[in-house]
């Protein structure tokens, strides 16, 4: 008989992705690699701060994080 199969956590997701105590996705923010030099620091410190995922997305994220919440 053959062992049941275990449900994988999709790897590229799990990196991009954090999902909080309560259940909230959080992403990083796009626009921190290169080209700093043309945006104000104060935009450039917002940029490092994590953004909270919209509930459309964050379902479809924790779908493919099966072990997270």
């Amino acid at each position: 008989m053959r062992r049941p199969r275990a449900i994988k956590t999709r790897k590229a997701v799990a990196k991009r992705f954090k999902v909080t105590a309560k259940g909230k996705v959080l992403r990083p923010r796009a626009g921190k690699r290169h080209l700093q030099a043309g945006k104000s620091p104060k935009r450039r410190r917002s940029l490092g701060t994590a953004q909270v995922v919209g509930p459309t997305d964050a379902h479809r994220v924790l779908g493919n994080l099966p072990y997270s919440h």
